[in-house]
């Protein structure tokens, strides 16, 4: 039974190629969603801090509206930024 790796070193595995690209797409995979989580936060800090005027047990129409159109702004501007940055390396 394999186990997927071959050990040169105690402690130190040498990984054959397909659970090193199976590793690599895992850790891509992983590296996106804390990237994500970043972006939630961030969208979370600056748009409460925006938005919220006073605090109470619901969130009235106007603050929802608010929180609504600033992370869509963010969204959009990130993707615009990404998109520009593509152009210029792709030049």
């Amino acid at each position: 039974m394999s186990s997927g790796y071959r050990s040169t070193k105690p402690g130190n595995p040498d990984f054959d190629e397909a659970s090193q690209k199976e590793l690599a797409k895992f850790l891509e995979g992983e590296n996106a969603k804390m990237r994500l989580q970043q972006s939630i936060h961030t969208f979370t800090d600056l748009c409460w801090d925006k938005c919220i005027t006073k605090v109470s047990n619901k969130i009235d129409r106007g603050e929802e509206t608010c929180l609504v159109n600033c992370v869509e702004r963010f969204l959009d501007t990130s993707l615009f930024i990404v998109k520009r940055l593509e152009e210029i390396r792709n030049r």
